[in-house]
């Protein structure tokens, strides 16, 4: 008996042994056990039905459970169907035995489904704002997921959840207008832990790829951190738009390639936090044009088009705080330069510095005479910064080449590119006729002091005496109210004279000169003076005097070998409109060229001799004249000496025509005339006069490098003519 139950126990065991080899390698295939699936995800939730197939059983012996695992199997809800690929899970046997089931854990392997059909789903099982805005956003893409579930001993999911999806092609729709296409991603969801790995996608041409992004749910608010790059891309205004919410006309071929980590928080109304920002871009090119004459004005060279070529960008965002730092060339027309910057956010300033090389384009700084030519290197350095209301302030500036240097400190700037302030500026350089300048304007207190060395003033006396004393003050500063005082040693007003211990002051309001006086002395000591004063009606007067004016007058080309004389000029002038006198005594000219041609074409062969030789001296010479905008009205040129006489007028429209006339007369023919007026022509002339040419009338018109002159004789002297000699003859 106890061989018999030997026998069966054995035979038993082996049957056991093979039968659980079998279930472990094979399994079983049943149906017995689906209803019992379907009656427990029913509890679970009314709405969820499932469609299962055959389920094959295979026993784990380890961990003393059967693994159960259905192929092909469907998820309903609520007329909503998911394709399965297979589900699988682990049962205890000890729950199997108590015809309850406990699942240790189970594996849910899908098709390929519809992302939005997924969130459809959610969506009805668990409404949520978060969820019908995806539902909005999302436009295509499907998914494959892999999830795995372990329960505890009463059925419930335990956290250590974990799903595998792959998305495919999906597409987003973001900012009504743009999308988001070609979605290619890996995910992995733990819980309250989300991976997303070899991300690939494409925003409206633009290609972008992640090799990871990590999420983290803590308290309803999502931690996310993870990398994102581009290789070289072209990269529409629109996009650009977007980002830096601009408008960007002007702004194109920009062509980039970048690599970017980043972290951010996003709370449940999507709203984004705490924003991290590290990225290096590769800036291959990027153009834009816009009319900027201000520009053109520095940089003759300008096209109206900056191109930047193969800039390295680092850029830092954190706590509303932007950092960039680059370096690359650009170039301004065909020539490419080199440049350095530093660019910083912090609240609502911007903080700024850079380092430019400039070598192949000119530089022009007009209102100083100032020139670097193309072919010559120079180094621009600065430092500043722009607040919220555009206003620019440079800490420092510099610009060096070769010997010429410029300082500048503490530079408040309009937005309109105008001076309000500024502590000093330091000028050493060579202006464009290779004159030395070392001057320095500084700022104590509410005035300004310009203290000198040497200085070259021929431009400022060219406009002065063009009646436009507030040239230059108007193109530098916005509104300028100051007292300027002036101390120069050596000033050079012209290219060869110069005056010693320069002294004065100007006062300016509201950008223009007010009052002025200034005084020097030349190496002659022969003096020069210059005084300009407002009235009430807000008249100007300017005074120019000089009783050594050969360097004053030697600036206009026409006129040679000037010596000795007086210059006495005064204008007033209100508004854009001023009338100027000038007056010159006791000089003489060695050469006018247009006066000799008339000379000889009057047949005055004797005095044309004489003007190109040892010269012709005048006692009086009087200017009158007017200037408005860049017409010069000519009212009365007098000019009466020895030998000669001149009256004309006219007007000169700058660089465009003259057109003079007038009455040229020997002091024979005048001397004759004035003789022949009964009384008054005894007193002045006496009874004796001299045999003596006809005067001439002559014409002079047209452009100023070809001027057409006409000459016609005179038989009889102008009234007007006589009525002038009389009154120098009376004043000599």
């Amino acid at each position: 008996m106890i061989r018999k139950f030997i026998n069966f126990l054995g035979l038993f065991l082996i049957l056991l042994f093979f039968s659980s080899i079998y279930l472990s390698y094979f399994g079983i295939e049943t149906k017995k056990f689906n209803q019992l699936i379907k009656d427990e995800i029913l509890k679970k939730d009314r709405n969820i039905n499932i469609n299962l197939k055959k389920v094959k059983i295979i026993l784990d012996i380890k961990s003393f459970s059967l693994n159960i695992k259905t192929i092909k199997p469907e998820i309903l809800y609520k007329n909503n169907k998911i394709k399965l690929n297979s589900i699988s899970s682990n049962f205890s046997l000890n729950s199997f035995f108590n015809k309850k089931i406990y699942k240790d854990d189970l594996n849910i392997k899908t098709e390929e489904i519809k992302i939005k059909d997924i969130i459809s789903i959610i969506k009805k099982h668990s409404p949520s704002i978060q969820l019908i805005i995806l539902e909005k956003i999302i436009k295509g893409g499907s998914a494959v997921a892999d999830i795995n579930i372990n329960f505890n001993d009463r059925g419930e999911i335990k956290k250590d959840y974990e799903l595998n999806i792959l998305i495919k092609d999906g597409s987003i729709k973001i900012l009504n207008t743009k999308r988001i296409k070609n979605i290619n991603l890996k995910m992995n969801i733990k819980d309250k832990y989300y991976s997303l790995n070899n991300i690939d996608l494409n925003f409206d041409g633009l290609k972008f790829f992640s090799k990871s992004i990590n999420i983290k749910e803590k308290n309803k608010i999502f931690f996310i951190d993870g990398d994102i790059n581009n290789n070289n891309s072209n990269i529409k205004n629109e996009i650009l738009s977007l980002i830096l919410n601009d408008n960007l006309d002007g702004l194109e071929n920009v062509n980039l390639n970048s690599e970017s980590i980043f972290s951010f928080n996003l709370n449940k109304k999507f709203k984004i936090n705490n924003l991290k920002l590290q990225t290096n871009i590769g800036l291959n090119s990027l153009s834009y044009s816009k009319n900027l004459p201000e520009l053109k004005k520095i940089l003759p060279n300008f096209n109206n088009k900056i191109k930047l070529i193969n800039h390295t960008i680092n850029l830092t965002f954190q706590k509303n705080q932007i950092s960039i730092d680059g370096k690359g060339t650009f170039s301004i027309n065909k020539d490419n330069e080199f440049i350095e910057y530093n660019l910083e956010k912090k609240e609502n300033d911007y903080l700024f510095k850079s380092k430019i090389n400039i070598k192949d384009n000119p530089i022009l700084i007009e209102f100083i005479d100032y020139q670097k030519k193309s072919k010559i290197s120079s180094e621009i350095k600065f430092e500043g910064a722009i607040n919220k209301n555009q206003k620019l302030y440079l800490n420092n500036f510099s610009f060096i080449e070769n010997k010429n240097k410029i300082y500048i400190k503490g530079l408040d700037i309009h937005k309109n590119f105008k001076i309000n302030s500024v502590k000093e500026i330091s000028l050493d350089f060579f202006n464009d006729k290779k004159k030395q300048n070392i001057i320095k304007f500084k700022k104590d207190k509410k005035n300004y002091e310009i203290d000198g060395k040497i200085f070259d003033a021929t431009k400022l006396i060219n406009n002065i005496l063009e009646s436009d004393n507030n040239n230059g003050l108007s193109i530098i500063f916005d509104n300028l109210n100051t007292n300027i005082n002036i101390k120069i040693d050596k000033t050079f007003i012209d290219q060869i004279s110069h005056t010693d211990n320069l002294r004065g002051n100007i006062k300016i309001i509201n950008n223009e000169i007010s009052k002025l006086n200034l005084i020097s002395n030349f190496s002659n000591n022969k003096k020069i003076t210059l005084t300009i004063n407002t009235n009430e009606d807000n008249e100007k007067t300017t005074t120019l005097f000089s009783n050594y004016p050969k360097p004053l007058v030697n600036r206009y080309k026409f006129i040679k070998g000037f010596e000795e004389g007086v210059l006495d000029f005064q204008s007033t002038k209100k508004g854009n409109v001023s009338k100027s006198i000038l007056n010159i005594d006791n000089f003489k000219v060695k050469e006018v060229p247009v006066l000799a041609k008339l000379l000889s074409l009057a047949s005055l062969q004797g005095i044309a001799d004489l003007l190109t030789g040892e010269g012709i001296r005048f006692t009086d010479f009087e200017m009158k004249f007017s200037n408005e905008d860049n017409l010069m009205k000519i009212e009365e040129i007098y000019a009466i000496g020895p030998a000669i006489s001149i009256m004309m007028n006219g007007y000169i429209e700058s660089e465009k025509l003259i057109s003079l006339r007038g009455t040229l007369v020997p002091a024979r023919t005048i001397n004759r005339t004035i003789a022949s007026i009964p009384l008054i022509g005894k007193v002045l002339v006496g009874e004796k006069t001299g045999e003596g040419v006809f005067g001439v009338s002559f014409k002079i018109k047209g452009p100023p490098k070809d001027l057409k002159t006409t000459v016609n004789p005179v038989k009889t002297l102008t009234p007007r003519f006589i009525t002038r000699t009389l009154e120098k003859i009376k004043k000599n």
